[in-house]
């Protein structure tokens, strides 16, 4: 009988315990991060990219953006390059070629308060390009074309454009003041860097759960 009501007393623990676990678990509460975005310029607005510039293979007439952000990995924290997504105005001088395809691109360095400590962007204003490649060229051999050297790291993260920055990449930022300002979210079921609503259901299940069974403990033991 007295190892039945101890028993009943542990579940307040192990429901903080299972708290915990799930927010440990959620790279919602994580970070900002400096790191280049990839944006598609698709009809002339910025989107950002569903896959990596190493895997995207762009259509003859398409624009594709970089932007040095420091923010939160998701398209509803990151702000899109700082120029128009215009294939007309980029690649007009860029006379079509047969068995080649144009890609437009449009390169923006970020801001000084964005950059890493002793580095300043090469330029202030969004850099922009006509890349003619061939017609399975992904959007990574393109910005190649037009913006190298290009550095990657093992996991084939783009981590610098033009050499900037000089070194690191994507790594957590400890200052968020510097963030880039947010943009409206093109799609409300995008997986933003905040936590998710799912994981926040789920800690408020666990903790309901947890608080019933603890009342019905203590109800027990004053029976």
């Amino acid at each position: 009988m007295r190892g039945r009501h101890h028993r009943p007393a542990l579940l307040p623990s192990l429901v903080a315990g299972l708290v915990l676990t799930l927010l440990a678990a959620s790279p919602a509460l994580a970070s900002t991060y400096r790191y280049w975005s990839f944006w598609d310029g698709a009809g002339g607005t910025w989107a950002y990219a569903t896959q990596g510039p190493s895997s995207a293979r762009p259509a003859d007439g398409s624009v594709q953006g970089f932007h040095f952000v420091v923010s939160k990995d998701a398209a509803d924290q990151a702000a899109p390059p700082r120029a128009d997504a215009d294939f007309a105005a980029i690649c007009s001088a860029t006379a079509p070629v047969a068995g080649r395809k144009r890609i437009a691109l449009v390169i923006d360095f970020g801001t000084p308060a964005e950059a890493q400590a002793g580095e300043t962007p090469p330029q202030d204003a969004p850099r922009t390009a006509c890349a003619q490649v061939g017609p399975d060229a992904t959007t990574a051999e393109a910005l190649a074309e037009v913006a190298k050297p290009l550095r990657y790291n093992s996991a084939a993260l783009l981590c610098a454009v033009s050499g900037y920055p000089k070194q690191g990449c994507g790594e957590p930022v400890a200052d968020t003041a510097a963030t880039t300002a947010p943009v409206e979210p093109a799609d409300s079921g995008s997986d933003g860097g905040g936590p998710s609503a799912g994981l926040l259901a789920g800690i408020a299940a666990v903790a309901a759960l947890g608080a019933a069974a603890f009342w019905q403990s203590r109800r027990r033991r004053t029976r």
